[in-house]
C-alpha cells in the first residue's frame, strides 16, 4: 500500500512542476515585456507619423489653393477702385452731342482708345463687363436693382434702365450691373 502513496507523491509533484512550468510559460519574461512596450511604442509613432503625413499634405493642398485664389483674385481691390475710371471715361463719351464730337474729335477719340485699352487690360486680367439691355430680365446674382417702377408695357422683374455695368473677376461678381427694374404685374 506504500507504493500507492508514492505514485500519488509523484502525480501531484508533477501536476505541481507542469502547472510551474505552465505558468512560467505564459508570463511574460522581461525581453517579451520589452518587444511588447516596444511594438506598442512604434505603432503609436507610426499612427502619428500617418497623422503627421496626412497634416502636411493637406497643408500643401490648401496653401496651393491660397496660391491660385490669390493669383486670380488678388487684384480685386485694384480692379474695383478702376471701375469708377471706366464709368467716368464712358460718360464722357456718352455726354458728348453731335457738336462736341465735331469740335473735338480728336479729344474724343483719345477718350474712346483709352476707354478701349483700358477693357483690353481687364480682358487681359479676367474682367469681364456685365452689360445688361433694357428688357432683360433681371437677375439678383448680377444685377442690382437701384430702383422699382411700373412702365407701361413692361413685365415685373424687368430691366427698365441701366445706370452702370456691372463687372466679373473670372468667375465672381467684382460689381454688380445697377438697373432700374419694372414692377408692373402684367404687361
Amino acid at each position: 500500500m506504500a507504493e500507492p502513496k508514492n505514485e500519488d507523491f509523484l502525480d501531484d509533484v508533477e501536476q505541481a512542476e507542469a502547472e510551474e512550468l505552465q505558468k512560467e510559460l505564459s508570463e511574460p519574461t522581461g525581453q517579451e515585456a520589452e518587444m511588447d512596450a516596444l511594438r506598442a511604442e512604434r505603432d503609436d509613432l507610426k499612427d502619428k507619423f500617418m497623422r503627421a503625413l496626412a497634416d502636411a499634405e493637406n497643408a500643401r493642398k490648401r496653401s496651393e489653393k491660397d496660391r491660385r485664389e490669390a493669383e486670380h483674385y488678388g487684384g480685386s481691390k485694384l480692379a474695383r477702385d478702376l471701375l469708377p475710371v471706366y464709368d467716368n471715361l464712358k460718360r464722357a463719351l456718352d455726354a458728348a452731342g453731335d457738336a462736341q464730337r465735331e469740335e473735338s474729335a480728336a479729344l474724343l477719340e483719345g477718350v474712346e482708345l483709352t476707354l478701349r485699352e483700358l477693357l483690353s487690360v481687364f480682358a487681359k486680367h479676367g474682367i469681364t463687363p456685365i452689360s445688361p439691355e433694357v428688357g432683360d430680365k433681371f437677375d439678383p446674382n448680377q444685377h442690382e436693382a437701384m430702383f422699382e417702377a411700373p412702365v407701361p408695357g413692361t413685365t415685373a422683374g424687368e430691366i427698365i434702365q441701366v445706370s452702370a455695368e456691372g463687372f466679373m473677376l473670372h468667375d465672381r461678381i467684382l460689381r454688380p450691373a445697377q438697373v432700374g427694374v419694372s414692377s408692373n404685374q402684367g404687361g
